[in-house]
């Protein structure tokens, strides 16, 4: 079976995350495709396939050679919630011809507004009918990872160490490493495969943090208000209008970093402000998560101690500061790419995977690419032919 139809096959699972759900996994529905991806792993061979009570899927393909690494490959199960997920129905452009795509609820997926697509010319380019997301991001990594492990299982001529396979939950909403088992995974290394276009590898990635500002006001009656009334929501766009407005995502690129609001809710007599804030540079991050600490010291001055609360707490770190010591991971992957005729993109991350919080775990796992575009929105799309191409660049990563 060729990765692209596994691909058709496990977008019919609805996987979205919920950040707010307090469970692991954070919807019962990923359950579902961890299930089947155990059931598939067995039936291919994958005798110690098993799914644990957090909906972790895990497997391992037993070493044919001596003396090689064993070697993970990782990918995650869920999608965003920030777009439709499901049902999903896809369909596949015919040797598309590089240019704009007409879905079938009358978007228009061009590459004047995704570029990357041009790059898919002459393809088979897979996409949506408008309505939902794709789902490659990730499960064109799981299915190009199964097709691998499949090859692996059915070709002795294929030398290879161990080889660990895991598959996450909760990875969008920034889960997706907290309950993974490194010890019992038993790889020396890994890569998550839940990058973007064909030759992309990443080793670092934004140091993040999630912040909460919460303002509490004085509510009183309209018509007696004068120099007694705090209206939170006011104080809280007064927060928001103290941060740069430059260093937005909408205004930035490479390395730079951002505070992105990403919800609000107010009334007068309470207003909270969700942020994530993001820098590749560690200093710069500091001073990021100061500056929120010092708004809120400033509005605590004018309007009254305890009107303006600040949580600020990390997610992951960039994992280049671990990376940079074992750069022989790295040079694997390129040279795996190389191998195939691609030519290798090394670029940051302006976001996070689970491999960066496993780096930091003690399994060094650089990410690379799934051939997927435009993430997180009805334009998503893959190619057929580019889910090949990592298939055989995954083979050629772990063999001989």
């Amino acid at each position: 079976m060729r990765a692209y139809e596994r691909l058709l096959n496990y977008i019919q699972f609805d996987t979205a995350s919920d950040a707010k759900s307090p469970t692991c996994p954070s919807t019962e529905k990923q359950l579902a495709l961890g299930r089947a991806l155990t059931d598939e792993m067995r039936a291919m061979g994958i005798a110690d396939a098993r799914i644990d009570e957090h909906g972790y899927v895990y497997g391992s393909i037993p070493a044919n050679a001596e003396g090689l690494p064993a070697i993970g490959l990782i990918a995650h199960m869920d999608v965003v919630d920030c777009v439709p997920s499901a049902p999903v129905k896809a369909s596949i452009v015919e040797n598309y011809d590089g240019g704009p795509v007409t879905l079938k609820n009358g978007l228009v997926l061009d590459p004047a507004v995704f570029p990357e697509v041009a790059g898919a010319k002459g393809k088979r380019l897979i996409v949506t009918d408008g309505n939902t997301s794709l789902g490659a991001d990730d499960k064109a990594g799981v299915a190009e990872i199964m097709t691998a492990c499949e090859r692996l299982l059915t070709d002795p001529s294929l030398k290879h160490g161990k080889i660990c396979v895991g598959f996450t939950p909760d990875e969008e909403i920034g889960r997706g490493a907290d309950r993974f088992d490194v010890a019992g995974f038993g790889a020396d290394f890994a890569y998550t495969v839940d990058g973007g276009v064909v030759g992309d590898i990443s080793f670092e990635n934004f140091n993040a943090a999630a912040g909460t500002v919460t303002v509490h006001g004085r509510s009183v009656h309209t018509g007696s208000a004068k120099n007694i009334m705090v209206n939170a929501s006011l104080v809280a766009m007064e927060f928001a209008s103290m941060l740069p407005p430059q260093e937005r995502p909408e205004h930035t690129e490479g390395r730079e970093g951002f505070y992105h609001l990403n919800e609000m809710k107010g009334r007068a007599d309470l207003a909270t402000l969700e942020y994530i804030i993001r820098d590749h540079d560690q200093s710069r991050f500091e001073a990021r998560k100061a500056r929120f600490a010092a708004i809120a010291d400033y509005l605590n001055g004018r309007y009254g101690p305890g009107t303006v609360e600040v949580s600020v707490r990390d997610s992951y770190f960039n994992m280049r500061r671990v990376i940079e010591g074992r750069m022989d991971i790295v040079e694997r992957a390129l040279d795996a790419y190389r191998a195939m005729g691609v030519t290798p993109v090394v670029a940051p991350i302006r976001g996070g995977t689970d491999g960066a919080r496993l780096t930091f775990m003690g399994l060094p796992c650089p990410n690379i690419a799934t051939g997927g575009m435009n993430f997180h929105g009805r334009f998503e799309c893959v190619a057929v032919e580019d889910m090949d191409t990592m298939t055989d660049v995954l083979i050629r990563l772990v063999t001989e």
